[in-house]
């Protein structure tokens, strides 16, 4: 290929990546144009329905951030609306989720010296994660969550889901830790607590009373909303039970022995509104502060977002941009730091909801934005009387169904890899930061597939008193050969390179050996680390006197030894390309050894890849064995 033809194909290449780039779109608008009574109708069901899991869910995670309920519930409204506006996909939710309330619950509890109101810095740091979101989508960096590993996602996920069941733990058994406090805190907290008789047995029983509740739904009326209706028949029950403590003192109470949602801060209802940014000199050192925490969320909410649409895209058959759904979360989250409220993600049990509930179109989820503020004016007093301990026996059963058992076994049982990149996720993300997490699992799944792909396998062989090709055992009985070829197989990037380098220096060690043919018939992406180490090892062996050819060398692999110039240094008369006899190439390469040694026969050891060596590629003759003169032309 000419400098030219290169210059065109690069430029070509920057021009489709650049058509993908800067596209901003509002696929909502196009529903109206098939838009009707019919379709309204279905979307304000599941609208509906969708109100029913929201909001139960948005108390929860209030609980989770240790912040009053109605910033999250408005996270819910005003991300839900401005995000579906982006969104290409009908059924894809935005709101806060476990996994984001869970680390901004620690960024919170670990950047007290900021000197911002814990609402204030999740509001900003909800704001930054949108910038952050929004520029991904333009740039079109959906596609980078296809090279993460699931088992990093996976182990992840498992994670959230025990962090979730540990962090609810005092609030189910009644007494308070603050929130964003560590894994291995919280766990010393709740023995200390076991130890010294410091719970309260009026939690733990409403807490088993509330999972007793649900699974009973579950069972006998499982199309219900077993969250809403049990935790509002708890909220009901709990504030007929204040009522007669206050007025009748039972069982010698004086007070409500048990937390409720309004001893966390009180629902009311509201109108959204915007709130200002910190002053800038603030900001400056708060995006110091959360930069790394900001990049770790956008990228979470990157493989939530594609896990979810892609899913739910497979059952419906409708067609996805994925970067419109990063650009719709970046807006979501925009919109809630703007308003001063907590930041989200894409939301799987909401997004099912919704789907499950028959949505036509994301005005679904807008509409939803519009009941969520219609039941805080209606029946807010319900939700305030919610005991805290239901809560956190809502949030540790949402944490059990996280933890996917099978998927688990997948990873641990597939390849060691796997099971590597599974179990030291799931430790980062216990005993450190969740954000950190992140990191250091694609990190070690990185570093293992660049191991796993840079490893060369060389096997030598020899030929027996027999006269057949077999695996040389003890290298006492090794012969004097004068050529040696060498068999390259698999990925030549530039973590194989050094490898490659040392393996066949080791070789060319041996002064016996005359001429080194190094047959590249089945090497895969060459680079400039590579074709560094094979001008070496021509200039090592050239000052000895020796020779290295080159055969079955393939399109790609002439053109970087062309462009790189190494062709010409080696000579185009030691380098055969391949050919449709995929031996004949080794076999010019050995007449070309041959006439370099001024002699018709030279002893051969063959080096090749056991596992990979296809049965057509080394053709076996009818006596069974193969002969040394089978290599000599």
């Amino acid at each position: 290929m000419s400098v030219a033809e290169t210059v065109r194909e690069t430029l070509s290449d920057a021009q489709a990546l650049r058509a993908k780039m800067f596209r901003v779109s509002f696929p909502f608008v196009g529903e109206f144009r098939g838009y009707n009574w019919k379709r309204f109708r279905a979307d304000l069901v599941a609208g509906a329905t969708l109100t029913l899991v929201s909001v139960p869910q948005a108390i929860g995670f209030a609980l989770i951030l240790g912040l009053p309920p109605m910033p999250v519930i408005i996270s819910v409204v005003v991300g839900g609306f401005f995000s579906a506006l982006f969104f290409s996909s009908h059924y894809h939710v935005f709101g806060p989720t476990t996994s984001v309330c869970l680390i901004t619950a620690a960024t919170i509890s670990g950047n007290a010296n900021l000197g911002l109101h814990p609402l204030a810095l999740a509001a900003y740091l909800a704001f930054l994660i949108g910038v952050t979101q929004f520029l991904a989508g333009l740039f079109n960096f959906g596609e980078v969550t296809k090279f993460i590993s699931r088992s990093v996602v996976v182990a992840y996920t498992t994670a959230i889901g025990v962090l979730l069941i540990t962090s609810q733990g005092p609030n189910f058994m009644g007494f308070h830790v603050p929130a964003g406090e560590r894994f291995t805190t919280v766990l010393t907290k709740v023995v200390q607590a076991v130890r010294g008789d410091a719970f309260s047995w009026w939690a733990i029983g409403i807490g088993l009373l509330t999972l007793a509740i649900f699974e009973g739904i579950r069972r006998w009326r499982a199309s219900w909303p077993e969250a809403l209706i049990g935790l509002a028949v708890l909220g009901l029950a709990a504030r007929f039970f204040a009522d007669l403590v206050a007025r009748h003192h039972i069982f010698g109470l004086t007070a409500t022995p048990f937390l409720m949602v309004q001893d966390e801060g009180a629902l009311m209802a509201v109108i959204p509104r915007l709130e200002r940014l910190p002053s800038l000199a603030t900001q400056w050192d708060v995006v110091s502060q959360l930069s790394s925490t900001v990049i770790a969320i956008a990228i979470i909410g990157m493989l939530e977002a594609t896990a979810i649409t892609k899913s739910l895209a497979a059952k419906s058959g409708q067609p996805l941009e994925p970067n419109q759904e990063l650009l719709g979360m970046g807006v979501g989250n925009m919109a809630a730091g703007l308003f001063g409220v907590t930041p989200g993600s894409s939301s799987f049990t909401r997004s099912a909801v919704n789907y499950q509930s028959g949505a036509t179109s994301q005005l679904s989820s807008m509409l939803s934005s519009v009941v969520v503020l219609l039941i805080l004016f209606l029946v807010t007093p319900v939700f305030n009387y919610i005991p805290v301990a239901a809560l956190a026996a809502h949030l540790m059963r949402v944490g059990v169904r996280l933890i996917n058992k099978s998927q688990i076994r997948v990873c641990l049982r597939s390849t060691r890899s796997d099971a590597v990149v599974f179990a030291v996720t799931l430790g980062a993300a216990l005993f450190f930061k969740l954000e950190t997490a992140i990191y250091v699992g694609i990190g070690v799944a990185l570093v293992l597939f660049l191991q796993k792909t840079s490893t060369p396998s060389l096997v030598e062989y020899a030929f027996n008193e027999s006269g057949q090709l077999a695996e040389l055992q003890d290298p006492a009985a090794r012969s004097n050969p004068q050529i040696s070829i060498i068999h390259v197989e698999g990925e030549l990037y530039f973590g194989a390179a050094d490898l490659f380098q040392e393996e066949i220096r080791r070789l060319a060690e041996d002064a016996h050996i005359r001429v080194f043919i190094l047959r590249m018939k089945n090497a895969r992406h060459l680079d400039a680390s590579t074709v560094m180490a094979m001008e070496n090892l021509h200039d090592y062996l050239h000052r000895s006197g020796r020779y290295m050819l080159i055969s079955g060398c393939n399109t790609d692999v002439m053109n970087v030894l062309k462009n790189s110039g190494v062709l010409a240094q080696i000579g185009s008369e030691n380098v055969f390309p391949t050919e449709v006899n995929l031996t004949m190439s080794t076999k010019r390469a050995l007449k070309r050894a041959t006439d370099l040694l001024h002699t018709r026969k030279a002893d051969v050891r063959l080096f090749y890849n056991k596992k990979q060596e296809k049965a057509s590629d080394v053709p076996t003759p009818p006596g069974g064995g193969r002969s040394p003169d089978d290599y000599v032309i």
